[in-house]
């Protein structure tokens, strides 16, 4: 029998009911797992606290900003590494507290180019200012109308950065095509649109030829060549307007006097397809240039050339789907302001000849 009073004995309380030992060691191991949750929890409450402070730092550090700092953001940049260029200048503390507030904040994707930023402006400015528009160098681009796509080459050359070749190169590569260019059609030729172009120096030869061709797209539509019978016989037909109309009250004639000879299958004998064929327009007309082998060469080859012969204005388009409703058949270069005289007949039109040369308007 065990002695009552051994340190193995159960405790017995007053009311003479015994206590089980194991009853206090499971309340001690949980009042030990209470306290150590409660130790954690505290200290994720505090990393919380100061992640939440790191944070709202970040987003507005106190403080005016600092100097002014120019910042460029490089075409197809991420956030990731427009966090790091703005943490590289200075201009916010943190390339992770940069990306975070833009993915939760649905910023972005941010536009490539120049951006005026300060330093220490913290990360909510610098999202802010990036969704403005750019700072952008441009360089302008003036492509009148009547040039063929080796002289728009010859201009995108001049534009820094740019190449001419390149430029021509993707010109002729077929992946950058018009809608109203035909299937078996290769050439741009006569399917870029003359006017100003503004280039950034983000720009590439690509991105700007398919500029050229989506503003004419657009422009040849809202002048009516979809619901021309065939639009690209009348972008060609405009081509032969621009070449060889200098005023804009010639150019229905002039395509009167297209379609009378196409109709009587006369050919069309105009010089600025010679011009074409040859591949340069300075100097005189030769006689190696009216007899030359080319599907250009509308003195020997009839019907229309086979593209376009340069670019065209919303006025030789317009001329080529609504000409005159006259019966002349030539013309001539009459005075120095660039005025043709018409002629229904080869004899009337000799005598405008002649009266040309004595004015000494031809050559």
């Amino acid at each position: 029998m065990d002695n009552p009073g051994s340190p193995s004995s159960s405790p017995v309380p007053d009311d003479g009911e015994e206590v089980p030992i194991e009853v206090d060691r499971k309340s001690g191991k949980r009042r030990s797992l209470v306290l150590a949750l409660a130790c954690v929890a505290s200290l994720l409450v505090v990393v919380a606290a100061i992640s939440i402070g790191w944070f709202w730092y970040q987003l507005d550090p106190p403080g005016a900003p600092g100097a002014t700092r120019q910042v460029e953001i490089v075409e197809g940049s991420g956030n990731e590494a427009i966090g790091k260029e703005l943490a590289r200048r200075d201009v916010i503390g943190s390339a992770f507290a940069f990306r975070l507030y833009a993915r939760y904040s649905q910023a972005g994707p941010f536009l490539a180019g120049r951006f005026k930023l300060r330093e220490r402006m913290g990360v909510r400015s610098a999202v802010a200012a990036l969704e403005e528009v750019p700072e952008l160098s441009y360089t302008q681009l003036a492509l009148p109308p009547g040039l063929t796509i080796p002289m728009i080459a010859s201009r995108v050359g001049e534009v820094p950065g740019l190449d001419a070749q390149k430029f021509l190169d993707a010109a002729n590569s077929g992946v950058i095509r018009s809608r109203f260019q035909p299937p078996d059609v290769t050439s741009l030729e006569g399917l870029t649109w003359p006017d100003t172009y503004y280039v950034t120096e983000y720009e590439t030869e690509e991105d700007l030829l398919r500029t050229l061709v989506a503003t004419f797209d657009k422009r040849a539509a809202k002048a009516g060549l979809l619901d021309a019978p065939d639009p690209y016989r009348a972008v060609i037909i405009a081509s032969l307007i621009q070449t060889e109309a200098r005023l804009d009250e010639d150019r229905p004639l002039i395509s009167a006097v297209v379609e009378n000879r196409l109709r009587d299958a006369m050919p069309l004998q105009i010089d600025a397809t010679l011009l074409y064929a040859r591949g340069f327009r300075e100097g005189p007309l030769t006689d190696a240039d009216f007899t030359r082998d080319s599907p250009y060469n509308t003195y020997s080859v009839k019907g229309l050339p086979p593209t376009p012969i340069s670019t065209v204005s919303a006025a030789s388009l317009e001329a080529a789907q609504h000409p005159a409703a006259v019966t002349f058949r030539f013309y001539v270069l009459i005075d120095p302001s660039g005025k043709h005289r018409f002629a229904d007949t080869y004899a009337e039109h000799e005598r405008n000849v002649a009266q040309a040369r004595a004015l000494g308007l031809l050559g």
